[in-house]
C-alpha cells in the first residue's frame, strides 16, 4: 500500500487519510519571480512578462485535497481535518518545487491585465517564509478550469460566506422537513389574489357598474347621442323636417332678361309688333 505524502512538507500522512486531486494541469505553466505590487487595484502580468529574467522555470500546477480522519480518542466525534495545498511541480521528475497552503482566498490573485495568469503566495514549509510567484497559463481554458477548482477548495473549506453555517444547521433543515405543515380539521387558510393574475381576471369579470368614483372610467351613457329633434312643420309624420330650397345664386337674380328682338320678335316703329 501506497503511502500518502503530504503535499506541502513531503512528510508521510496517515494510513487513513484521503487525497483527491481538484485540478491537474495538461500544459506547460510558466513560473515568474514577480516584482512588488505598484498599483493598488493589483497585480499586472505585464510587469512579469516584460522582462525575459523574470521567468524562473516551466512545470506543473496540482490543487490537492487532503483529508485526514480524528487520530486520537479525544478527537473521536469530530469532522476529518481538510486541508487544501495549490502545488509547482516538475513535471519530469514529480519533484516539488513550491507549495501554497490554500487557506484563505488572498492565496491566490487574479492579475488585472489577463485571466490567464495569477500571482500565488507561496509558503516555505520549514522557515514559514511567504513569497510571491506568478503563474501564467498557456491555455485560457486551462486557466479557466484552475478558477472552478479553486471555487471548489473554497466549499470544502468554508471560505465562502455562508456555506459553513449551512453544513452545521443540517440537523436543523432536517427537523424542518419532518414538520406537518398539512390543515388539520377545521382549519382554514385565506388567500389574497390581488395583485396576481387571478385577481385580475376576477376584476375583469366583474359586472360594470353606474355607481363610479372621480377616478374610473364613466358610465357607457356618458357616450350615447341625443335623439334627433322632432320637425314642427310635419313631415308627413315621419317625424323628419323639410329641408328647405337651396338659395338663389345673387348671380342668377341679376341676370338681365332678354330683349324682343334677342327673343326673335320684330318691334315696329310704333311700338306694335309687325
Amino acid at each position: 500500500m501506497t503511502t500518502l505524502i503530504d503535499p506541502a512538507t513531503q512528510a508521510p500522512l496517515p494510513v487513513d487519510a484521503i487525497q483527491r486531486i481538484l485540478h491537474i494541469t495538461s500544459s506547460s505553466v510558466h513560473i515568474y519571480q514577480i516584482p512588488p505590487m505598484r498599483s493598488t487595484k493589483g497585480h499586472m502580468a505585464a510587469d512579469w512578462t516584460a522582462d525575459p529574467k523574470a521567468h524562473i522555470f516551466t512545470g506543473r500546477v496540482r490543487i490537492i485535497e487532503t483529508s485526514i480522519p480524528p487520530q486520537t480518542p479525544e478527537q473521536l466525534g469530530e469532522k476529518d481535518t481538510v486541508k487544501v495545498d495549490i502545488v509547482l511541480e516538475d513535471p519530469a521528475t514529480n519533484d516539488l518545487i513550491a507549495a501554497a497552503p490554500y487557506t484563505t482566498q488572498a492565496v491566490v490573485e487574479a492579475t488585472i491585465d489577463s485571466s490567464r495568469f495569477f500571482a500565488l503566495r507561496v509558503q516555505d514549509p520549514n522557515s514559514g517564509k511567504k513569497a510571491m510567484l506568478g503563474v501564467g497559463f498557456e491555455e485560457r481554458s486551462e486557466s479557466f478550469d484552475f478558477g472552478v477548482a479553486l471555487q471548489e477548495a473554497q466549499k470544502s473549506l468554508g471560505l465562502i460566506e455562508g456555506v459553513a453555517p449551512l453544513i452545521k444547521s443540517s440537523n436543523k433543515q432536517e427537523a424542518e422537513e419532518k414538520k406537518d405543515y398539512s390543515l388539520k380539521e377545521g382549519e382554514t387558510i385565506t388567500v389574497n389574489l390581488s395583485g396576481t393574475k387571478f385577481g385580475r381576471r376576477a376584476r375583469q369579470d366583474r359586472p360594470l357598474s353606474t355607481d363610479l368614483d372621480s377616478d374610473s372610467q364613466p358610465p357607457l351613457s356618458a357616450f350615447s347621442l341625443p335623439p334627433p329633434p322632432s320637425s314642427a312643420g310635419g313631415g308627413g309624420g315621419l317625424g323628419m323636417p323639410f329641408l328647405p330650397p337651396p338659395p338663389s345664386s345673387g348671380r342668377a337674380a341679376h341676370r338681365r332678361q332678354p330683349s324682343a328682338q334677342e327673343l326673335g320678335f320684330d318691334d315696329g316703329p310704333n311700338g306694335m309688333f309687325e
